[in-house]
């Protein structure tokens, strides 16, 4: 493999990378949601609301989770669903990547403070280990708010240089 000598295409072809990586992972969250019932109409969502309430949650989030979360359950349980669905779409194909990825950034934070409390007496550097599965995805959605990870390996640059695309493609 011949890595471009430019580090800015370099730069954008590692972040496109993560992109794509980060996309398929949230289709891989997201088909069992979408395609069966379990998730959506059949309690699962309810189960792990009550199990982050049973231990993982920050104190704040408590109430609203009980209060305005499991009353809509079956709603917010469709909407995790399609909301994943919808992210990693957008990040596959590189289509509305930064209303994806701010989407993306508010649930991973939601689900952070939800799920990750390590607890009252937990050292300082704890909460940072907690919160690892979620705060990794944050990060990058938050790179992907900053950078330009559609630049390369989207929809977005195949439709403004159709030329360069067809060229790669004869190499």
């Amino acid at each position: 493999m011949n890595l471009p000598p430019d580090s800015s295409v370099r730069n954008s072809e590692a972040l496109a990378l993560v992109r794509v990586g980060v996309g398929i992972l949230f289709l891989i969250f997201a088909q069992y949601k979408v395609f069966g019932t379990a998730f959506t109409l059949h309690g699962g969502f309810q189960f792990w609301i009550n199990k982050f309430l049973e231990g993982g949650t920050y104190p704040f989030m408590a109430p609203i989770l009980r209060g305005f979360v499991l009353p809509h359950a079956t709603g917010i349980a469709f909407l995790v669903a399609y909301g994943e669905l919808a992210i990693g779409i957008a990040l596959v194909l590189g289509i509305l990547v930064r209303s994806a990825s701010f989407c993306g950034l508010v649930f991973m934070l939601t689900l952070l403070f939800s799920s990750d409390y390590p607890g009252a007496g937990a050292a300082f550097w704890q909460y940072f280990g907690a919160s690892l599965s979620h705060s990794v995805f944050a990060l990058c959605f938050a790179a992907f708010l900053i950078g330009h990870a559609d630049s390369v390996w989207s929809v977005k640059a195949l439709r403004q240089n159709p030329a360069s695309a067809s060229a790669n493609e004869n190499q």
